[in-house]
């Protein structure tokens, strides 16, 4: 099992969890980032000490270097700072948790430097498609789900058949807080009913997209490029309990599942320990006591953002970075009350249909595409 953990996003949710497995496992942290949270950030260091602290936001580094100036630990700043997260040499694993666009370039930089990779930022394999997978396999590195489907897709598929006899991915949603509503009951929606997720506690950004079902959307995206399976392979199913967390399916109709408590300290220690497993701080699974298990079909024309993200991966080329980009975008305009809720999914179908579409060969390719889906969204405000 590996010894040092490099954690890019500590103070969210993914990385608060991360920190107590770190905890139960008793690893050594080496470097800890944050968007601006200091104080939390602060916090942390004081108890782990890491080597390195980064705040994205130079202001708050600005202010964290002086408030623990009384400490060993380095403080960085920007997407210097994340990248040099990214690649610290006493890291085993970095766990990559931050919350959008920003983690591409750490998550490449971290493939270039030999550094095992375990990703909840699916932003980074939604728009960095190719340049993401070829740097990790050029390098010879570990890609390591943690999101929890992907992560039970991973889990499935360990000493299974050949991947030639596999027929399908099956994503399960839990639907999020508007299952079953018609866009007639969705057109006035507030920030705080979105945010209102039955099941799991995420950020808020990661909570609008649940509710929108572009989490899902990026996630088959993202499923597609961990497993190298074409978008037409890959279904979801509304599963309102949380407990199977997905499934893969052989060609001879046989399906295997992974289960357990919706918990991401779960797919976050498997990442983390894999191939071996470990004791963890999460519930034992007591199927008499949930008593059933629900499943639906997914709404694709009520929840325009899930159809959006497969029509963008059957595109190809830097489409789904333009849905992501005009996603994040449409997302936080809600989340500031200057948008509608159904305007979302308008945004990201109007993006993709108008953002020139081409075939990246560099980063900038991609970060160009995602500004232009940005400023597509931005100009019809």
């Amino acid at each position: 099992m590996i010894q040092t953990i490099s954690i890019l996003g500590s103070t969210g949710s993914i990385g608060t969890q991360t920190l107590d497995v770190a905890d139960k496992l008793g690893l050594r942290v080496c470097a800890l980032t944050a968007a601006n949270n200091v104080d939390l950030l602060e916090k942390q260091v004081r108890k782990y000490r890491p080597q390195l602290a980064v705040l994205f936001n130079e202001d708050k580094a600005a202010q964290l270097r002086h408030t623990i100036k009384d400490t060993d630990t380095k403080v960085l700043a920007g997407m210097e700072g994340l990248i040099a997260a990214a690649q610290m040499e006493s890291a085993d694993l970095v766990l990559n948790s931050v919350v959008g666009m920003v983690g591409l370039r750490p998550t490449i930089a971290a493939a270039q430097a030999k550094k095992d990779i375990a990703l909840a930022n699916k932003e980074t394999l939604v728009a960095g498609g190719d340049l993401v997978t070829d740097a990790v396999r050029e390098n010879g590195v570990k890609l390591l789900p943690v999101d929890s489907e992907h992560s039970a897709i991973f889990q499935c598929l360990q000493g299974a058949a050949p991947n030639k006899a596999l027929k399908k991915l099956i994503l399960t949603a839990s639907g999020g807080p508007f299952f079953g509503k018609t866009r007639d009951e969705l057109r006035d929606v507030t920030v705080e009913q979105a945010l209102n997720h039955p099941n799991w506690s995420m950020g808020a950004k990661i909570t609008i997209d649940s509710a929108t079902m572009m989490n899902k959307g990026l996630e088959i995206i993202e499923a597609a490029r961990l497993f190298d399976v074409s978008g037409d392979d890959i279904d979801v199913v509304v599963h309102r309990e949380s407990i199977i967390h997905s499934l893969i399916e052989y060609n001879d109709n046989s399906v295997i599942a992974q289960l357990g408590v919706p918990d991401m300290r779960i797919p976050i220690q498997y990442a983390i320990t894999y191939p071996e497993r470990y004791p963890s701080p999460v519930q034992e699974l007591n199927l008499a006591q949930i008593g059933k298990l629900t499943f639906f079909d997914p709404d694709y024309e009520t929840f325009a953002c899930l159809s959006a993200c497969k029509r963008a991966l059957a595109m190809g080329g830097v489409a789904t970075a333009i849905a992501n980009g005009a996603n994040e975008e449409a997302n936080m305009l809600f989340r500031q009350g200057k948008i509608k809720f159904l305007e979302i999914g308008e945004l990201v179908t109007g993006a993709i249909d108008s953002v020139p579409n081409v075939t990246p060969k560099t980063v900038e390719d991609v970060l160009n595409a995602d500004a232009l889906a940005r400023q597509y969204v931005k100009d019809r405000i």
